[in-house]
Parts: C-alpha cells; sequence; structure tokens
C-alpha cells in the first residue's frame, strides 16, 4: 500500500513537471492554454500548467532555413511528364528553374501565434509563392534574355514578388535571401542552346574586337593629326618668320638705296648687278653652268648659229 502511494506520488510530480519548458537564448515560445495563447516566454526557464492544460511550443527565432523551391534535375526522367520548375518564357520556349530561398520566424507576437498555428505549411505555401512569382518573371521575357540575366534579375524579382504576397497568407516567416540554384534550358534542347550561345558569344568576342581596333585607329588618326597640326603650325611660324625678315631686309636695303640714289646715278645698276650676282651663285650652287656669251656676239648681236651649232649633213 506504501508502495502503491509512493508511484501515485512520483506520476503526480511527474504530470506537473510536463508544466516546466526550457527555452533556449535563440528560441522564443508560444504557451497555449485549451487553445488559446496565453503567454510568449523568452529564454530561461517556463513554469506553467501540466500537460492538458497548457501546450509550450519552442521556435527558433534566429535559425534561419533554408527551401529549395522548383527544378531538381536528380529527380525527374522523360516518363514523369513536366517536373516542378520548368517555365515557359514569353517567346514560348522552356526553362527550366531552381531557387533557394532563405527564411526565418518573425519575432513579433504575431507572426510568432501565426508561425505556430501554421507551421506544417509553411514551405509549401512559400514554395508556391515563390514559382508564381519565377513564373511570372520567366513568361514576361524571351529565352535568351532569361538565360542571360536570370542569375542576377530573377532573386530581386521573387524577393520583392513574395514581400509582398507572403503576409496575406499569416505564416510568420519573413523571407530573408532568394538565389537561383539552378538556370537552363531543357535537357533535350539544351546542346542546340549552347551551340548558339557560343555562336552569340563569338560574334560579341568579334564585335569587341572590332571596336577596339575602331578605338585604336582612331587614336592613331588622332595622333597623326595633332602631328602633323604641330609641324603645320611650326612652318607657317617658320615662313611666317622669314618673310617677316625678308621684308625687313628689303625694306633696309630700298631705304639705303634712296639714300645711295641720290647722290649716285649709277646706284640701280649696282643694285642689278648685285642681284644677277646672287641669282649666277645660286644657279652654279645647283649644279648649273654659266657661260659669258660675249665672244658670240658679233656687231651687237647674239649669233645662234654658233651658240647651238648645226649638225652637219
Amino acid at each position: 500500500m506504501l508502495r502503491l502511494r509512493y508511484l501515485l506520488a512520483a506520476a503526480v510530480a511527474a504530470y506537473l513537471l510536463t508544466g516546466v519548458a526550457q527555452v533556449r537564448p535563440e528560441e522564443r515560445a508560444v504557451v497555449r492554454r485549451f487553445g488559446k495563447v496565453v503567454a510568449r516566454p523568452g529564454p530561461g526557464l517556463w513554469v506553467g500548467l501540466p500537460w492538458g492544460f497548457d501546450r509550450v511550443d519552442r521556435v527558433p527565432v534566429r535559425t534561419a532555413r533554408q527551401l529549395t523551391v522548383g527544378y531538381v534535375p536528380e529527380n525527374f526522367s522523360d516518363e514523369a511528364g513536366t517536373p516542378p520548375g520548368q517555365f515557359l518564357t514569353g517567346d514560348q520556349n522552356l526553362v527550366d528553374v531552381q531557387l533557394v530561398l532563405d527564411y526565418a520566424v518573425g519575432e513579433a507576437d504575431d507572426e510568432l501565434d501565426d508561425y505556430v498555428n501554421h507551421r506544417d505549411r509553411v514551405d509549401a505555401v512559400l514554395a508556391r509563392v515563390a514559382e508564381a512569382a519565377a513564373a511570372e518573371w520567366c513568361a514576361g521575357r524571351g529565352i535568351d534574355r532569361v538565360l542571360r540575366t536570370g542569375t542576377a534579375a530573377l532573386p530581386a524579382w521573387v524577393m520583392d514578388r513574395v514581400g509582398e504576397r507572403l503576409p496575406a497568407f499569416r505564416l510568420g516567416v519573413r523571407v530573408q535571401r532568394a538565389s537561383v540554384a539552378y538556370l537552363a534550358p531543357p535537357e533535350g534542347v539544351r546542346a542546340a542552346f549552347e551551340a548558339v550561345t557560343q555562336a552569340q558569344t563569338g560574334v560579341r568576342t568579334r564585335e569587341q574586337q572590332a571596336l577596339q581596333e575602331k578605338q585604336q585607329r582612331e587614336r592613331q588618326a588622332a595622333a597623326l593629326r595633332y602631328k602633323l597640326g604641330q609641324e603645320a603650325d611650326e612652318y607657317r611660324e617658320s615662313q611666317a618668320r622669314q618673310a617677316r625678315a625678308d621684308a625687313a631686309a628689303f625694306l633696309a636695303e630700298l631705304a639705303a638705296f634712296r639714300e645711295v640714289a641720290g647722290a649716285n646715278p649709277d646706284a640701280l645698276a649696282f643694285v642689278w648687278w648685285a642681284e644677277m650676282g646672287k641669282a649666277l651663285a645660286a644657279l652654279e650652287a645647283r649644279g648649273g653652268r654659266v657661260k659669258p656669251l660675249d665672244h658670240h656676239l658679233q656687231n651687237g648681236e647674239l649669233n645662234l648659229s654658233e651658240f647651238f651649232p648645226v649638225p652637219k649633213r
């Protein structure tokens, strides 16, 4: 009988201990009494009513969770039909997309309550919302743009749309990050897409090479234009300086001639012979031959037959 009492006391103590819960530092707890939320204790020891009266749900609010959404290549076969995550693009092509979402439970009281009430459907609803956003993005763009910009542009689009639509489902979670883990054409046409991509890459490479060559030739032409302009400026300045010097020398000689001509009537002949001497000296310097013609003069006339002998027949 005494043993039975001890057993009954131990059972009662164990039952009462079901009302004690330890909340870890990274957790928040939601205490429901007969289905109604009565407390949301933070980290530490919580003492409430035992099982059957209180239900304590501990929620790791500071732990990030990861959800893979969309296409999973290793789980698909040709007999399985259209795989999840395969979307139609704006130009009627197909593309396989896999997203990775990082999310966490919100720390606000209403978010904790929503998560505890709907925790069983969080992943399914979040996946559907993200897939719907990805399908909208792909449908508004051609396949080339999807493949070229999807890795960078699609996550931002998904984050915006999920942020707008998720609160309506009252899941109590917040998406922290979205990324593209897989983005490619379907397996059956991937080789053709890769060939087109390589051809487009070759075209862009040729265009880039042509642009670089164009820029190089433009730089060379600009350098040559600058060089010729500098040489033309220097030549113009040198010619202008020479012209000014010649003009000054001429004016000096003219002034000297006018001064001498007043006293010597033969001054003009002197100037003429001086200029003729310069011309003859210049002619000889260029390899010319200067001969006097005095011995060809007869009776004051030039005898051309002697100057240019007539050949004998």
